[in-house]
């Protein structure tokens, strides 16, 4: 039976990954967080006894931890990231470089001594900037536009060294915009969502024409499994974009959650454009689909719905990550 770590094991895509791995297959899976803002328990409470889950509370910086959870490891699916672009645009990249570059070089060199049979690197569509060709396939060039984003591109090219230069079994993947239950507060949907539902003014960044190939979260824990269960000689050293090869812009991501929460068009506002923006995002499906026989099953509006309907039901769970990241940020909730 394979063992499968997956670090980051209570972020958001992480997380709905370990749900889906312990419905879908025989896998044991450890998960390992070291519980900073974005990693919540609480996106884990309905599996955490389950008995083919374990849970290690830790930094994937500390070596011999790291060394020590990777023994007897089948697969590693690192997820652990910060991910938060406008907290690395104000606050500049040093946590951004430790974790999520830093971190991804402690793994790796713990699978030289501990070997695995494949890693997968969760790293993201944001490397690639702005689209130069419709749809973006893995060889469109990166171009990362905010610090978060280049700290992804340095974790990507970094593992791509380690397959180059030490013949490890690497596999990048590069999922497009995720959304769905559990996303924290601090994105895009989720926070049009929270907004809508407490008739709040929907903040739009510049004039809301930015697009985004928009994925839904189990959509992308289905590509991830394939991707451990594909042949390992035709996954091993490829680059791999998630997505599902149709974008929308933000300002339609508001009209749609409005509609769906049967809240006024007159909510949407916009703001000033945020630094580094990135202007369109639609991703090449082809490769996805040739090596992996995967394609995205959940339409946006489909998605939307289940999204607004989750929010909607948890308010408990989105007051507590708003507080969180208040007091993360030395804001008083008061």
């Amino acid at each position: 039976m394979k063992r499968i770590l997956v670090t980051g094991g209570a972020g958001f895509i992480s997380s709905a990954f370990i749900r889906h791995l312990l419905r879908a297959t025989p896998y044991e899976v450890v998960s390992l967080d070291a519980l900073t803002y974005a990693g919540n328990l609480e996106n884990l409470r309905d599996v955490r006894s389950h008995e083919r889950l374990s849970f290690v509370h830790g930094d994937i910086r500390d070596e011999a931890l790291v060394r020590d959870v990777v023994a007897g490891i089948d697969v590693i699916v690192n997820a652990a990231a910060e991910s938060h672009v406008e907290k690395s645009i104000a606050e500049g990249a040093s946590e951004f470089v430790a974790t999520n570059v830093e971190g991804t070089r402690v793994l790796l060199d713990a699978m030289r001594q501990e070997p695995v049979e494949r890693f997968i690197l969760i790293s993201s569509s944001e490397v690639y900037g702005t689209a130069e060709a419709d749809p973006m396939d893995e060889e469109h060039p990166l171009n990362p536009r905010s610090p978060y984003a280049a700290t992804k591109a340095g974790a990507d090219r970094l593992a791509y060294s380690y397959r180059a230069t030490y013949d490890l079994p690497i596999v990048i993947v590069r999922p497009f915009n995720n959304y769905g239950p559990h996303q924290h507060p601090e994105k895009v949907i989720p926070r049009f969502v929270i907004q809508a539902l407490a008739g709040e003014p929907l903040t739009v960044h510049g004039d809301g024409t930015a697009s985004r190939d928009w994925l839904y979260v189990e959509d992308d824990a289905e590509a991830i499994q394939a991707v451990i269960e594909a042949d390992r000689d035709a996954v091993v050293g490829e680059v791999i974009n998630v997505a599902t090869g149709r974008d929308a812009s933000v300002s339609e991501i508001a009209d749609l959650v409005l509609e769906l929460t049967g809240k006024p068009a007159s909510l949407k506002r916009h703001v000033e454009e945020r630094p580094g923006q990135v202007h369109r995002h639609i991703g090449s499906t082809e490769k996805a689909e040739r090596l992996l026989g995967w394609r995205a099953r959940t339409s946006l509006e489909e998605g939307l719905a289940r999204t607004v309907a989750w929010y909607r039901d948890n308010e408990a769970w989105w007051r507590g990550n708003l507080s969180d990241a208040r007091t993360a940020a030395g804001v008083s909730s008061s």
